[in-house]
Parts: C-alpha cells; structure tokens; sequence
C-alpha cells in the first residue's frame, strides 16, 4: 500500500518535493517516544550528528563544547565543523568534566555531547549526574542514545527513560520529574533496534526549527524513502507497547555473560547489552574472527585500533531477542574452541598481567546489569534458561 500511494523513492529533498505525511507522522511519533515537542529525521544518524552539532555550535556565538573522549566520530566531526572551542573529558568521568565547565565564562554558551550507551565498550554514561552539571553551569546536553532505543525504558525510549522506569512506564509525558526531563536534544537511530534505516534528533521546536532551516545535512539531501518511513514508523509504535524484545535481548546478554565467565573467557565488564571480548592484539583478533567465521559459520566482528586503545581489540557480540538457547550454546562452543587453539588470554591470565580494560583488575568491583530481575519480570531463583522460556511461550 505504501509504495502504491507514495511510489519507492521520496522524489526530492524534504524542503522541495520529498516530504510526506509519512514523514511528518514519524517525526510526531519520535517527539512523542522522547517527551520532546519536535523531532527531525536525517538519513543515518551520522549525518543527525554531524549535521545537529556543527549547526547549533556554529550559531551560538563563543560556543564551548564539552565532548566524552569515547564519543563516536560522528559527533567528533560535527564539533569539528562547527569551529566551536573543544574541551574533552575523561570517558564518564563527571570531576573532569565539572573542572573543564570552571574553566570557561559562566556567560559563554556551552554545550555537553556524550552518550548514553558506548558501543565498543557497552559503559553507560551517568546522564543524570551529567545533566545536573549541565543545569549548574548552563550548559546544553545533547545526548546520543543511538545505541539505546527501543532496546531500554518501558517504552523503549533509551537509557534516560530506563533510569526512572516505573515512573516512566505509569506517566509517560515530559514534566513528570524524570531524568528525560533535564536533557535538551537526543538522537537516536533508526537502524539498530527499529530495523530500517536513517537517524533522528528530538528536541525544542525552536531547535528542530533551527536545524530544519540551517543544517545542510538535512536541507541538501534526499529524504528517506516513504516506505522506510513507514516501517520506522510501525517499528516504533509496536516497540512502545511491546517489552518482549528487550527483556529477551537482555536475558540472552546476561546468559551469555554468564556462560563465558564460566569458560575464563574474558568479557569487558559493563552493564548494557554489549558483550566485548577482550583478546588483546589486532592480529590475533582478527585471526579469532576469521575463524569463527570460516570455521563456524558465525560472524562476529573485530575491533582494532584506532576505535579502541591499543593493546584492548576486542571481538563484539551483541545478543539479539532472536537468538535462541541452541544458538547461544552454538556461539559459546565456538568461542571456547577458538581460545583454545590459538591459546588466546584468559581472564586469569589478565590477572596475572595486572588487568586491562576493566577484565581482571584487582579489586574492580562487580558491575550489575542496568535491567533489574523486576524490569525483567524475573523471580527471584529463575535461572535465565527459564526466564526466556517463559518470555518465548508468552508471547
């Protein structure tokens, strides 16, 4: 019906010939996901980013931004094309960013980029923390949360709306006191969790209107094809009401987890549903991934330098709510047998080396996974084999 009615491109850029209905829906409906009062969709998030960021800072005259050391390039590029002044904190660390925002006149327009959930690490940024530093010093939040939506909060708004989830799942409108309420902008994606593709930002509609008017990444582009925009759109509204997908994508992480650390295989702790594997150096973890690949039939990526530190490669493994227990079990042998042949580091062996990236550092405290047993409708003593049984049969 869609192609019927729209056809299957969107025929022009949204300012001339390629802007819907659709579009104007899908935008309503992400203003409504973040309790924002306007939204605006890019064609990736990339281009969201860049084009939000370089926009808003090159219009506030005297700009500063404050950006996480572990922001994604495309954030990195807008700050750069925007000229603004630069100041970057150490990854998630509140004190540094604080002494960086006393540096700077109180007067002079700031703006704080980060995110909420670090792909290649899987932290957690502490929002709250980040925006009430925000408040003090006058300082505009933008929040990325590409790596969040429709996989945490009741509703699948991301991690701002997970940090106040009972309240956020009872009173879903912004002005009831949640944490949501004290981020200015997010953006997010629409091709991870909601299956399609393009990227978004959400936001006053003084901002969207801003954006709307001066980002040539949104003006001189093509927009998205009516048909994406309306599997965007369903996706959406369906991951709202549906908590199926996410408590599955979260029990599978915490099985997986837990099945690795039985094996000494070592994971990169962290709270969010990302499953980093530790193994050290870019060769050997490319070889680990070619041979889970050719061997095995499963494709997991490598990650080198420069995306993360040297000496910290890592393989990546994201759980998904369509992976079953055979599958897991599939995975979890296959790594096993690659650590096994190629006699790759376990987690005893980063103790005795005194601990990288968070594996096998004395001392280091347990992380605890951000989705509660509650949040998960899990009972206490139900083994995760269980708890996704039940979800499965559920639905």
């Amino acid at each position: 019906c869609t192609l019927d009615c729209y056809g299957a491109g969107a025929g022009g850029t949204r300012n001339i010939a390629g802007n819907a209905n659709l579009h104007l829906l899908l935008e309503s409906e992400l203003a409504n996901l973040h309790h924002m009062d306007g939204a605006l969709v890019f064609t990736s998030c990339y281009v969201a980013n860049d084009a939000t960021l370089s926009t808003l800072a090159s219009k506030l005259p005297g700009c500063v931004i404050f950006s996480d050391a572990a922001n994604h390039a495309s954030m990195i590029q807008g700050i750069r094309h925007s000229k603004a002044v630069k100041k970057i904190f150490r990854h998630n660390d509140v004190s540094h960013l604080e002494e960086l925002l006393q540096t700077v006149d109180p007067a002079v327009p700031k703006i704080i980029a980060f995110e909420s959930v670090y792909s290649m690490s899987g932290s957690i940024a502490p929002i709250d923390d980040i925006c009430n530093l925000a408040k003090k010093y006058g300082a505009i939040t933008f929040l990325d949360e590409v790596h969040a939506v429709g996989m945490y909060g009741p509703r699948g708004a991301g991690v701002a709306e997970h940090l106040d989830f009972e309240l956020n799942a009872t009173k879903p409108v912004r002005g009831n006191g949640a944490i949501m309420d004290k981020v200015d902008i997010v953006s997010g994606t629409l091709g991870k969790a909601f299956g399609v593709v393009g990227g978004y930002i959400a936001g006053s509609e003084a901002l969207i209107d801003m954006i709307r008017s001066y980002a040539p990444g949104f003006i001189f582009t093509t927009s998205l094809p009516p048909a994406v925009v309306s599997g965007a759109l369903t996706a959406i509204q369906y991951l709202k009401t549906s908590t199926r997908e996410r408590q599955l994508q979260q029990l599978n992480t915490r099985l997986l987890k837990a099945r690795l650390a039985e094996l000494d295989i070592p994971v990169v702790p962290n709270p969010s549903h990302i499953v980093p594997v530790l193994v050290g150096e870019a060769e050997v973890c490319k070889r680990a991934s070619d041979q889970l690949l050719r061997e095995h039939n499963i494709y997991v990526q490598s990650i080198n330098s420069p995306t993360v530190a040297t000496g910290e490669e890592r393989l990546r493994i994201t759980p998904t709510p369509g992976h079953d227990l055979a599958m897991l079990n599939e995975l979890v042998g296959a790594l096993e047998q690659v650590w096994q042949r190629n006699s790759f580091k376990r987690v005893s062996d980063w103790v005795s080396d005194g601990g990288r990236a968070g594996v096998g550092i004395p001392g280091m405290k347990k992380v605890e996974p951000i989705w509660t047993d509650k949040q998960l409708d899990v009972g206490a003593g139900i083994a995760d084999e269980a708890a996704i049984a039940q979800i499965g049969v559920a639905a």
